[in-house]
């Protein structure tokens, strides 16, 4: 359906180009609600783990003159149509890197593990960090578990009052300048 690895290697360097970690490349069902797909480019600005929506739009059309050029040059990258959605990870943000579960650490987390792990298949409480490729959650169940980086199919942050606390302000510039405007009634 669509190659992520090849895809991530075109989209990284327009990411960096503009300055962002790209966080995650993923096929997915599209959000417009038509049935088809999206392929959902997540990136952050390291300066304050999102983007607004200039830098969205920005790595917008970067990420989709890359993939254009690439497929005028032959590549099938995705088979089908797709739309492209570009975004912040947000504040319960997916763990895809070594350096999330590294900075995310003290804070409740949920994993879902590939299906060859022998373990929990489900694992649920506060991420205790990284340390080489094992990864340690304090599980609300089985204690503490550290589980191989690979065997994890998934991780999240949950979205909890110390996240939030722990997150660093949406960008608001700009918010004093929107004006409301009432409808006139017929």
């Amino acid at each position: 359906m669509a190659d992520i690895a090849r895809l991530t290697q075109i989209i990284e360097p327009e990411a960096q180009a503009l300055g962002f970690d790209l966080v995650r490349v993923k096929m997915m069902p599209s959000e417009a609600g038509d049935g088809g797909m999206a392929l959902q480019v997540m990136a952050e600005d390291p300066a304050t783990g999102q983007l607004v929506i200039d830098q969205c739009a920005a790595l917008s059309r970067r990420v989709s003159d890359a993939i254009d050029a690439a497929e005028e040059a032959g590549e099938v990258l995705v088979e089908g149509a797709y739309h492209l959605e570009v975004s912040s990870p947000g504040i319960d943000r997916p763990l895809t890197r070594p350096k999330d579960f590294a900075n995310w650490a003290g804070h409740e987390a949920k994993f879902s593990m590939d299906k060859s792990w022998d373990g929990q298949r489900n694992l649920r409480g506060i991420l205790q960090g990284i340390e080489g490729d094992a990864v340690t959650i304090e599980d609300r169940k089985a204690g503490a578990v550290s589980v191989p980086l690979a065997m994890i199919h998934s991780a999240k942050l949950v979205l909890t009052d110390e996240l939030i606390a722990a997150t660093r302000p949406l960008d608001v510039s700009g918010a004093e300048d929107i004006v409301e405007e009432e409808e006139a009634e017929d």
